[in-house]
């Protein structure tokens, strides 16, 4: 069981631990956040913070049993409706259902509590991990592009 809480201020410790911990598990999948992101933690995650009680984006943590933080599940670029869908989860919760179940919840806050309507998302096709999450959470696969140099492809769901 997993639960996911709207990013506090009070999770930042918690929070650059997790990214700092999985800094290189993340790097083998996606591009890495480079030193200044660590650097400038608390700045960041203040401005977070801000766009968030702006509207503008939709930043969650993901607590397991313990209440340790395994993850992370984000709505950025919201805007008419719709955003896009990110999330990782730490290595040692990978495998789990931790990102799935984590992802079904945050679609369910997508529609009810911020009034979306459409979730976008993207990943490389070598990322056999990221398509099932999105693929079990009813996305389908609408174009390819390339990530980083890498394939990828793009994912929708509607909502509601």
């Amino acid at each position: 069981m997993v639960v996911v809480e709207r990013l506090r201020a009070d999770h930042a410790p918690a929070l650059e631990a997790f990214e700092r911990e999985n800094r290189a598990y993340f790097a083998r999948s996606i591009p890495d956040r480079g030193d200044a992101y660590f650097a400038e933690f608390a700045e960041r995650h203040r401005s977070l913070l801000e766009e968030q009680g702006a509207g503008l984006r939709h930043f969650h943590v993901v607590l397991d049993e313990a209440g340790e933080l395994v993850g992370r599940v984000n709505l950025v670029c919201v805007a008419e409706g719709a955003s896009e869908l990110g999330y990782r989860v730490a290595e040692r919760a990978a495998g789990r259902g931790v990102a799935t179940a984590a992802v079904a919840e945050v679609c369910r806050l997508a529609s009810e509590a911020y009034g979306l309507s459409e979730l976008r998302a993207v990943t490389t096709v070598d990322n056999l991990a990221s398509r099932a999450v999105l693929e079990r959470n009813g996305f389908a696969h609408v174009g390819e592009l390339t990530l980083t140099g890498r394939p990828g492809l793009r994912y929708r769901r509607v909502l509601g």
